[in-house]
């Protein structure tokens, strides 16, 4: 049976979704922060290449519940992450090509560009150390959210964990509702 055509109860969504497990892409670097908060939480995660993006989600089996395989979201939702403004900018100015071909590949994918550390006023107060000017990033950042449809969450990374691991279980949840 189709997960997305089964209405579920409350209580086996909540099975399911226990499930859920976080996909971390092999290539990722200084990821302790993130795969720490899903030790200490019991969060479920593998660490394997993926196409595009540096984290997606996958459903195990559960065939008592219709679920006869494993589902992979790694082509339906994915989260880009950047530690800091420093990596961000240097992507839009030196690193450009390499890094608009990784959204051309997920242009049918809901994707968030998630970064660690800065926000926008950061941005507009130049407080990141490259020469990428306030302008020309935020104009940069601001057309790439409409051209490639993403979303940019600036989020602590204390947080980040918690963060994606949320993002993936409201997307699955309301898909499975």
């Amino acid at each position: 049976m189709n997960a997305f055509l089964y209405k579920y109860t409350e209580t086996e969504l909540k099975k399911l979704l226990k499930t859920m497990t976080v996909i971390i892409d092999s290539r990722e670097k200084e990821i302790e922060h993130i795969t720490g908060s899903y030790n200490q939480k019991k969060i479920p995660y593998i660490v394997q290449s993926l196409n595009f993006g540096d984290y997606s989600f996958m459903l195990p089996a559960c065939p008592e519940l219709g679920i006869n395989r494993e589902m992979y979201f790694h082509n339906d939702i994915v989260i880009e992450r950047k530690a800091d403004l420093e990596e961000l900018s240097g992507n839009l100015a030196q690193h450009r090509e390499r890094f608009e071909n990784e959204f051309l590949r997920a242009r049918d994918c809901d994707i968030t560009l998630m970064v660690e550390q800065g926000s926008i006023s950061d941005i507009l107060n130049h407080k990141y150390r490259t020469k990428y000017g306030e302008s020309a990033f935020m104009a940069s950042l601001m057309a790439w959210e409409q051209r490639y449809k993403i979303r940019t969450a600036f989020v602590h990374m204390i947080h980040s964990g918690l963060y994606i691991y949320t993002k993936f279980y409201y997307y699955l949840r309301e898909l499975l509702k």
